[in-house]
């Protein structure tokens, strides 16, 4: 399985980008979906996720408000919608997936993915 995340870029700060990332291999019918981001010398953090069997979608709250998760489920593929954007929010982003799905309060976990995309940069400056 291999997930392409895509959509990065340079952006000033109020700006919106949209992530994009696909999988390719399987399609994930089950489990959960989503982003997490990595700032330099900073540990990986959680931001959003989909829950594919019932569409729930989680977030950070840094970011609630201001980014929108969606999914294509047929498509293994899911979005990231991000609106006013804040130089904190400069990282680079993760794609990442499991088969399997947890009670709400671990998806902010790393080791709960099975599976992690390369990652694309996402810069907030004026």
């Amino acid at each position: 399985v291999q997930l392409q995340a895509s959509g990065g870029g340079l952006v000033q700060p109020g700006g919106s980008l949209r992530l994009s990332c696909a999988a390719s291999g399987r399609t994930f019918s089950s489990g959960v979906m989503g982003w997490f981001r990595q700032a330099p010398g900073k540990e990986r953090e959680f931001v959003s996720v989909i829950r594919w069997n019932n569409n729930n979608k989680y977030y950070a709250n840094s970011v609630k408000g201001r980014f929108t998760i969606s999914g294509d489920n047929a498509k293994s593929t899911v979005y990231l919608q991000m609106n006013s954007l804040k130089p904190e929010d400069t990282a680079v982003y993760y794609c990442a997936a499991t088969r399997f799905t947890y009670p709400s309060g671990l998806y902010a976990n790393t080791d709960k993915y099975d599976y992690w995309g390369q990652g694309t940069q996402v810069t907030v400056s004026s």
